[in-house]
């Protein structure tokens, strides 16, 4: 009889529940700074500015590298975070119903994986059952890059679907779900008294205004107008994000060209970002000098991959 090994999907499901059960980085942080006190190897190097799924992803491959060594560690967190019942970070967020049912799904998911490590395996057969069982929930337990996978074949899902209404709603979710995979505090569209807004986001301190439009043809200048009397509306420290899947007109950008309150992202940048190009959060902090330094709402990610 041997100790059984944990299987790599309860280390997937623990990354998993560790960037969802705190909304704060410092939380998370603290969380795992705790944890692993007494083994400053695990946590040498660590980025905690970084995006939780990356560092939390890190650190459990570490755990996951040493677990001969580890390996009681390892399950003392799994356990703690297995049997975790409240989540007040998440609460406090305007989206907390969305957050909070996510948090207490990958928590239940790592709570599967716990009961199962209890005893000793008997068979190399019972082994290879478990792979070949998980292995569907193994793809979507996985880190970032697969998650940015995921978003790009959606992206491509919605181009080709013939509801173009219906892609435009599904469009502002699928924003939401990349300003959420690096953690943008996104939240989704909502209403104020005399105008509908497709959503926001924060990056860099900043809050943005999102307006989101796949439209069969290039934005015109008047929707810009519109958009950038919007955000200027909101307070002389807001700024605006207008992604166009189909681009902006010339004239659009002309007019916009020496003075602007918001970015412009196109679909071409889109793609950029969803095939792991360029980054997100490195093109909206080019996009946004680009616009303090020239006035022009408008710098294409192809500008960026060429240095």
């Amino acid at each position: 009889m041997r100790a059984q090994r944990i299987h790599p999907a309860a280390y997937g499901a623990l990354t998993e529940a560790l960037a969802r059960i705190y909304w704060f980085k410092p939380d998370l942080a603290k969380f795992i700074r705790h944890r692993a006190d007494g083994q400053p190897e695990l946590l040498a190097g660590l980025d905690f500015t970084d995006y939780k799924i990356r560092f939390a992803g890190e650190f459990v491959e570490r755990l996951k590298d040493g677990e001969s060594r580890y390996r009681d560690l390892t399950l003392s967190i799994m356990l703690e975070v297995a049997q975790m019942t409240s989540f007040p970070s998440l609460k406090r967020q305007e989206n907390s119903e969305k957050l909070l049912a996510e948090a207490h799904e990958a928590v239940a998911d790592l709570k599967t994986w716990t009961a199962r490590l209890q005893g000793l395996l008997d068979e190399r057969a019972a082994v290879e059952a478990e792979q070949s069982a998980a292995a569907e929930r193994d793809r979507h337990r996985l880190g970032f890059s697969n998650r940015l996978a995921e978003l790009k074949g959606e992206f491509l899902r919605l181009q080709a679907e013939d509801n173009r209404q219906k892609a435009g709603r599904e469009f502002e979710t699928l924003l939401n779900g990349l300003f959420g995979l690096h953690d943008m505090q996104p939240r989704l569209a909502y209403e104020l008294e005399y105008e509908q807004i497709d959503g926001s986001f924060t990056f860099d301190t900043d809050d943005y205004v999102l307006e989101a439009k796949w439209l069969k043809e290039p934005v015109e200048a008047g929707r810009l107008r519109e958009f950038n009397d919007k955000v200027r509306s909101k307070g002389k420290n807001a700024l605006g994000l207008f992604v166009s899947v189909n681009g902006f007109t010339s004239g659009a950008k002309a007019v916009f060209r020496e003075g602007t309150s918001f970015l412009t992202m196109d679909g071409t940048d889109l793609f950029c970002v969803l095939d792991d190009r360029v980054k997100l959060d490195e093109l909206l902090s080019r996009k946004k000098r680009h616009a303090n330094d020239t006035g022009s709402c408008y710098f294409p990610a192809h500008l960026m991959m060429g240095e």
